[in-house]
């Protein structure tokens, strides 16, 4: 029972980092309709800038975070104005070679600067707590609390601001959207900025209990596109559902089956789910 809620437990971090990765993907292709693949690549930037400015800024944990968020978000925001949007009356396999491309480009330039070594992000929060028999680290608790408070945060903006209404607006019709005079280009911006900083900010969370390298985008990425085709394209609650049922799927198959399979579960789960349910769990509604 003890390695059950265990597992749970565990699950329940794996899913909180990749419901945030996910749901910075889906908010851009929700809107845009792009694929980005150059995700992955600012999830490890990210973790790049927090464990510099620790290192060798000295920063709190805290605001090196804050400084991630505004680089990476800053990042994708020139992504979408110098590749994404001149390419927006491009066929459309142009803006996807475009982001393998941006992809590319970001793990040489990190390979250049930080080197290829595997590094580690040491955490304020290395202690460990035993609750109930089972062992739980504060860092894996951050995780999860930090990422219901940011996912509140963002239902919070996307419901109950004018921007996020638009934005809302625009994943639904982006025709129609521009018809009422929403700046689609600003929104645009915008969405980008939060699909950054959220990688940032997952980055920066799961870096501790993890490592730093100039790969560790590629997995992230492979496992938030399964999510979001499980989810719904385009779905946030599907994001966010998908996240977690990978996390724990991941989790209890790591354990019950074999953790040499941990990462072929996340598509077994895929094909099964979309054999039932074609368009996911939680299909996006609104025109494309």
């Amino acid at each position: 029972m003890d390695v059950l809620i265990q597992q749970l437990f565990n699950g329940l971090t794996l899913g909180s980092v990749y419901s945030l990765v996910a749901l910075g993907l889906t908010l851009v292709y929700g809107i845009l309709h792009i694929p980005n693949f150059a995700h992955g690549a600012l999830y490890m930037v990210g973790g790049y800038i927090t464990l510099t400015m620790m290192t060798q800024a000295g920063l709190n944990y805290w605001i090196a975070i804050v400084v991630s968020c505004v680089v990476v978000g800053g990042l994708a925001v020139l992504m979408e104005r110098l590749v994404f949007h001149p390419l927006r009356h491009a066929p459309a396999i142009h803006d996807k070679i475009a982001a393998i491309g941006i992809m590319l480009f970001l793990e040489a330039l990190v390979q250049f600067v930080w080197g290829a070594d595997y590094q580690t992000m040491t955490s304020p929060y290395g202690q460990v707590v035993n609750f109930a028999g089972v062992t739980l680290t504060m860092q894996r608790l951050l995780i999860i609390v930090a990422t219901v408070v940011v996912m509140a945060l963002l239902y919070f903006f996307l419901k109950k601001t004018f921007t996020g209404a638009t934005i809302i607006a625009m994943s639904q019709n982006r025709e129609g959207a521009n018809l009422v005079g929403i700046n689609t280009n600003r929104v645009a911006m915008l969405t980008f900025l939060i699909s950054g900083a959220l990688a940032a900010i997952a980055v920066s969370l799961a870096a501790p209990i993890n490592l730093v390298f100039p790969g560790m985008g590629h997995l992230v990425l492979t496992k938030a596109f399964v999510i979001i085709i499980l989810g719904g394209m385009g779905s946030i609650p599907g994001a966010i559902m998908g996240g977690y049922i990978l996390g724990f799927t991941e989790s209890l198959g790591a354990t019950y089956i074999s953790n040499d399979y941990k990462d072929l579960i996340a598509f077994v789960l895929l094909v099964l789910i979309l054999t039932i349910k074609p368009n996911g769990l939680f299909p996006a509604k609104g025109g494309h």
